[in-house]
């Protein structure tokens, strides 16, 4: 009775659902509160179920679920909150995810953090590249595997036993005592994570966290399929025959963009991508280099994604170790890398640089030609004989236009990979695939990452795929046009507030072709004490941003978005960006976004209204 009284309610919802459920990548930051991630949204969800309620404008009035779609999103809560009804279970034990390998490689990294065994078990096949010898080799996990025909044959084990099954319905599994996690795979839309049991719940906050940094949620587009599904077992999943098309058309636009004529790989996320190349590097180095130390030289204050990430890798591979790459305010990155370079060198490690350019939040640019210089400078170990040399992973999302490594670009005689954040201006905001592509010098490293992109099940989806086809033609005069009304609204701040300082790329640079959408600003600030002046300057910093998006709600957003097709966007990178980054290492400062089609006129005047309030 209760299960069909959710799946008929369910129903209502679906014909009711508000379009950003569907459409959007990012939610406004003032109305979430990350401490309440998913449960925030689903208790209210949950008062409106029991009230009957399935209004468009009850669910439109929802607090966000997840600020990211990557992270989380209403379809994917709606989704697990459905199965654990349905299964008499806590809505936090259900975790979906767009991958099928990843949920089982999120308990192997707690258990080999936690000195665990692992037992995993299934029936059918397993999840198609998963490849048992490579994840114990290079990710350092452990675990016993056995085929089995049903639960009831699963043997006895100490440690965790995890039960793998592929099936075509929605929401029911089996609730085997001797099972600790239920993995159910579902063809094209994913896998549905069950943790069994309280003892378990130690796990959740982990496995989301993996999901949170290594993979992303089952899409919304796919969530909508499962749900679908668990409210009518005939309804039926349609597959895009012309995937292979937008395929086609999706990497011939980025060959184009990046002047790159080696191989494009696609994945459902930036950090997806990032991932895949981080392990695939650690593969490449465990053959070539074995037992080297690996080092990972990385900007401390960089998107909070990417410091986590790789510090996430480090703790669980004890030949991989995080270095700080010290690249904004007072420090230049080309001295940063060329002082961390000669000290990796000196220890006869492998390094690798992980660098945004520009650089966030700061939108600074090395100077290239001395980058080069010090990428390509030959370097001796202490011993004596040649260090090898360092593979330099460009983060290129804020200008994803820049030639870096075509033929005769700066950096195509090093070795080089280049990745992007497809949330951003490759996807216009409607989807979060990214890409990455390499020069000459990386062939075969670009392999190696292609094997973990297939083993982690993070490729871009068919959906994905077929947005990018739409938008990437678009994208070079997208951001054409939306540095057009950048340059226009920070000329306009120089002038009505000259007291503030402004990080944003120069009319030299932009000559160049670094025409970032994106900049940030200092506001001035007053104080008798530091401590007064920097409270002083955080207070004005929310009171610039609540202006703005209370003025102009249909077009300011407090949000961390970048690239969209429209609006602007509002953040403070040490609260949402940087959310994982050391405190000393945080840019307390506004981070403005802004697109090819706003109302610039309007956003001066409520700017103007701000400096005059001050």
């Amino acid at each position: 009775m209760e299960a069909t009284k959710m799946q008929n309610y369910i129903k209502e919802v679906l014909e009711n659902i508000p379009s950003s459920w569907v459409n959007l990548t990012t939610h406004r930051l003032d109305i979430y509160n990350e401490r309440l991630a998913k449960t925030e949204f689903l208790e209210q969800f949950n008062t409106l179920f029991i009230a009957s309620n399935s209004s468009a404008s009850a669910l439109n009035q929802l607090p966000t679920a997840y600020d990211y779609i990557r992270l989380g999103h209403p379809l994917s809560c709606v989704l697990e909150w459905g199965i654990a009804n349905l299964n008499r279970i806590e809505a936090s034990y259900v975790i979906s995810f767009s991958s099928k390998t990843m949920p089982i490689l999120a308990i192997l990294r707690k258990n080999l953090l936690d000195n665990k065994n692992t037992q995993i078990t299934y029936s059918g096949e397993l999840p198609p590249y998963f490849e048992p010898e490579v994840v114990k080799q290079v990710y350092g996990y452990k675990f016993e595997l056995t085929k089995v025909e049903k639960p009831s044959a699963i043997p006895e084990f100490t440690g965790s036993t995890i039960f793998i099954s592929e099936q075509e319905e929605i929401g029911f599994f089996n609730h085997n005592k001797d099972i600790d996690f239920f993995i159910n795979l579902h063809a094209d839309l994913g896998s549905i994570l069950i943790v069994n049991g309280e003892k378990n719940e130690n796990y959740i906050s982990d496995i989301q966290h993996v999901r949170r940094r290594e993979t992303i949620a089952m899409t919304p587009a796919n969530s909508l399929v499962a749900l679908r599904l668990l409210v009518d077992a005939s309804s039926t999943n349609t597959t895009n025959s012309t995937d292979e098309t937008n395929k086609k058309m999706v990497l011939d636009s980025i060959a184009t963009i990046t002047g790159s004529n080696t191989k494009v790989l696609l994945a459902s996320s930036g950090l997806s991508v990032q991932y895949a190349i981080m392990m695939g590097l650690i593969h490449d180095a465990i053959e070539n280099h074995p037992g080297k130390a690996i080092k990972f030289v990385v900007p401390p204050n960089c998107y909070g994604g990417t410091n986590d990430q790789a510090r996430r890798v480090a703790a669980c591979i004890d030949t991989v170790e995080v270095v700080d790459l010290l690249v904004d305010g007072d420090n230049d990155m080309v001295q940063s890398i060329g002082t961390v370079l000669d000290q990796v060198a000196q220890e006869d490690a492998i390094p690798y640089i992980i660098a945004e350019i520009p650089t966030n939040p700061r939108v600074e640019v090395p100077n290239l030609i001395a980058l080069k210089a010090a990428l390509s400078k030959e370097r001796k170990t202490a011993k004596g004989t040649i260090a090898i040399d360092p593979v330099f992973i460009l983060d290129q999302t804020f200008c994803p236009n820049v030639h870096f490594l075509g033929e005769n670009a700066i950096l195509s005689t090093v070795r080089t990979i280049s990745y992007v954040s497809g949330s951003k201006f490759p996807s216009g905001g409607l989807c979060t695939a990214g890409y990455c592509v390499g020069n000459t010098k990386t062939v075969a490293l670009m392999n190696k990452i292609e094997t973990h992109l297939k083993l982690t099940d993070n490729g871009a989806t068919a959906l994905q795929k077929s947005i990018l086809a739409k938008q990437l033609p678009s994208m070079n005069k997208r951001i054409h046009e939306a540095y057009k009304n950048t340059r226009e609204f920070v000329n306009y701040i120089h002038e009505v507030l000259p007291d503030a300082k402004i990080n944003f790329v120069s009319e030299k640079l932009a000559k160049e072709e670094f025409t970032p959408s994106v900049f940030s600003l200092d506001l001035p600030t007053k104080g008798n004490t530091p401590e007064e002046k920097e409270a002083f300057k955080r207070a004005l910093n929310l009171k610039l941003i609540n202006l703005m998006i209370t003025e102009i709600p249909k077009e300011s957003k407090f949000c961390v978005s970048y690239g969209q097709l429209k609006g602007c966007y509002w953040t403070i990178p040490a609260t949402s960006t940087q959310g994982t980054t050391k405190e000393g290492d945080k840019d307390y400062i506004v981070r403005v976004s802004l697109s090819p089609s706003m109302d610039l006129d309007l956003h001066k005047k409520v700017f103007l209204k701000f400096v005059e309030s001050i």
